[in-house]
């Protein structure tokens, strides 16, 4: 996993890489076939489908792949869009259609009998780009750039912006594949910040949104397990999320605040308490000195992420 931090100094050792807007996926695709496991080790081979043409594509080789499936909205990765499929474990042809995803390969652990986690990272992209997978159906391995040359690195960096992307990856090209670690030596340049949260209620709607909810109050677990109060989201969402989160969080609720301190009357006014098991991702523009997210925006759910794993340590 990647820390967060700003573009290197000593660029010429680092690979950069976009920042994809979607949901890591570990492909295992053999002669047997394609299994697919999300972050949390779950198997979500059923939920996209058109992976499995990663047997046609890779025929006589055995790989393990890591990267991201990922939903385009004109020619932009949107993370919105991917929402109505992350959640569908058997989804039917018509979704599939509407809603298409694309698989973008950025790394591969495992080729033809090789563990690779040791191997440097520049070594393993090429290993990658030999098995030419670069634009074949439903599957992307996009080129990374080498960091040194500074006029290209500023204009990948303009582009990210004015296409509204989250950022970049820098890898430090002599780097191992560490799973489940996070590590220095891959970094997070993000255009904006965004965090995952845990869902620890909501507050009721109001005028057009009124019998539904109107805004979702937020928490993270601190150092010592004990769930805080971060603030609340009121924007970001489509009336088709509004009601789904309705659907997701009424059979979740309980009569007391999860919260292990008190939360600000204003919040806990009218609130409607839920069991803290549903994490989303949120953007927002800074943390006040009590913790508070400014101006928060909501993004969506994240059912790849554990809640005990949203902590202020983000």
């Amino acid at each position: 996993m990647a820390a967060t931090g700003e573009l290197p100094p000593d660029g010429e050792q680092w690979g950069l890489e976009l920042k994809w807007d979607g949901v890591r996926v570990i492909a295992h695709a053999s002669a047997g076939g394609v299994q697919a496991t999300g972050r949390r080790g779950g198997d979500v081979t059923s939920r996209y489908p058109e992976l499995s043409a990663l047997t046609d594509l890779l025929p006589g080789h055995d790989v393990v792949l890591d990267g991201e499936v990922v939903a385009f909205e004109e020619g932009r990765p949107s993370f919105e869009r991917l929402q109505r499929r992350m959640h569908v474990t058997r989804p039917d042809p018509r979704l599939i259609r509407e809603v298409p995803v694309r698989y973008v390969i950025f790394d591969l652990l495992f080729l033809d009998g090789h563990v690779l986690y040791d191997v440097p990272y520049a070594d393993r992209r090429s290993l990658l780009d030999e098995l030419d997978l670069a634009a074949a159906g439903p599957v992307e391995v996009p080129p990374y750039l080498h960091g040194g040359d500074t006029a290209q690195v500023d204009e990948l960096l303009a582009f990210t912006r004015e296409q509204h992307l989250e950022g970049l990856l820098a890898k430090r090209l002599a780097s191992p594949y560490r799973p489940g670690r996070r590590v220095d030596f891959w970094l997070k340049v993000k255009n904006f910040m965004t965090r995952e949260v845990v869902i620890c209620g909501w507050k009721p709607g109001k005028g057009r949104r009124e019998g539904g909810v109107g805004s979702l109050l937020l928490g993270e677990y601190d150092v010592k397990g004990q769930l805080g109060f971060v603030g609340h989201v009121g924007t970001g969402f489509s009336d088709r999320a509004l009601d789904d989160l309705y659907e997701l969080l009424w059979p979740l609720r309980r009569l007391t605040s999860p919260y292990d301190d008190p939360v600000p009357r204003e919040f806990a006014r009218d609130a409607q308490w839920v069991e803290p098991r549903l994490v989303g991702e949120v953007a927002y523009s800074a943390r006040t000195r009590e913790g508070r997210l400014r101006f928060p925006s909501w993004r969506g759910l994240r059912d790849d992420k554990d809640p005990l794993e949203v902590t202020s340590e983000q």
